[in-house]
């Protein structure tokens, strides 16, 4: 065992391992005051901090679709199709020439129908909440006067009549499947709303 006393500087696996200046008892590096925290005493504060680039993307992504054709699909299920003219850091969305798209998918009509059926409506200028969209994407130029793939243009009015009864017969199947699940135990986060509508 050794004798140490104040005055002796301490030993270097005391100083955390690193070799740097030996500690003296009068504060820093042989004897003189630590040096004052930076920010302090005319020294000027930290610049600030700069934020990752990855906190930004969707704005990024917005940026590279200003001024292009999109097709975005809400949460309520409806389609817009229209030209990205602004947008803020919520990701709301102005859109210009905006047409909203119906379908109809095949055999709503009855068996007949083979084919989905589409129909745009024109809406003008359009400002989307951004938290309702649920996907966005760039329509290629090339392939925007063609029908989507397994559908055929119809008659605004009967696209509409058509869609309304699927939504109608569809609520009506939901009901009618959550009062089964509740009557057999089950509880839903709609179950309260079946039942007492």
């Amino acid at each position: 065992m050794e004798n140490l006393t104040i005055q002796d500087p301490p030993h270097p696996q005391m100083q955390g391992g690193h070799g740097g200046p030996p500690h003296h008892p009068g504060g820093g590096p042989g004897g003189m005051p630590p040096p004052p925290h930076p920010g302090v005493l005319g020294r000027p504060p930290p610049g600030p901090q700069q934020l990752p680039a990855q906190m930004f993307t969707t704005a990024a992504q917005l940026l590279d679709l200003t001024d292009k054709k999109l097709m975005i699909a809400l949460r309520d299920g409806r389609k817009l199709l229209g030209i990205l003219r602004s947008w803020d850091q919520f990701a709301n969305l102005v859109l210009q020439q905006t047409k909203e798209r119906i379908f109809v998918p095949p055999l709503t009509a009855g068996p007949q129908q083979t084919r989905g059926l589409y129909a745009d409506i024109d809406r003008g200028i359009f400002l989307v909440r951004g938290e309702n969209v649920l996907l966005l994407g760039e329509i290629d130029l090339d392939k925007d006067d063609d029908p989507p793939p397994g559908y055929d243009l119809a008659d605004r009015e009967l696209v509409e009549r058509l869609a309304r009864q699927k939504k109608t017969d569809d609520k009506v199947k939901e009901k009618s499947k959550i009062k089964k699940l509740g009557t057999l135990g089950f509880e839903g986060e709609n179950l309260g709303e079946a039942l007492l509508g």
